[in-house]
């Protein structure tokens, strides 16, 4: 066998980040309402289809995130999954202590959630599960409702710590 890649017994947190951020994933973002019915919401990579029956999705939020307490505690949650025209709006959901909601590029889903505006596809999910896995929390979601945006964007994916659009 010949070996074309270094090999690391025990990876470090720094190999550890940089060996995921070679794989390019699709992005989303997140939202719900938290208790007192304010807006929260995240950008996410770590998103992904569970089951088919019952319709079920993943997503991974980290348990440091400014809207952790919301998505602990919540019902219902929204998927939108980004295109390439979204890079704003995934970087404003991305930073920590952002306004998300004052700007535009939002709507509302037919549950009152909001959404990302012009969003490939859209999900309304209720809470099936949550699991504690390391520093993040692994929300899984019922999907209850599905949308279709237009199918001639290009979808939005991250890789090497960057927001990328496929050519």
């Amino acid at each position: 066998m010949t070996e074309t890649a270094q090999t690391v017994q025990r990876a470090g947190t720094e190999d550890f980040r940089a060996a995921m951020a070679r794989f390019a994933s699709g992005v989303v973002v997140v939202t719900t309402r938290d208790a007192d019915g304010e807006p929260r919401g995240f950008t996410a990579s770590s998103f992904c289809s569970v089951s088919l029956r019952p319709q079920l999705v993943l997503v991974c939020l980290a348990n440091s995130a400014d809207s952790y307490a919301a998505f602990a505690s919540c019902g219902p949650f929204a998927v939108s999954v980004l295109g390439s025209e979204h890079d704003a709006l995934a970087t404003r959901f991305a930073t920590r202590g952002a306004n998300k909601f004052a700007s535009g590029g939002l709507s509302l889903t037919p549950g009152g959630l909001p959404a990302v505006a012009g969003a490939l596809a859209e999900l309304d999910c209720e809470v099936h599960a949550r699991h504690q896995a390391g520093d993040h929390m692994i929300l899984v979601g019922r999907v209850s409702g599905a949308r279709l945006g237009l199918d001639t964007a290009a979808p939005m994916v991250h890789y090497e710590r960057s927001f990328r659009s496929l050519a």
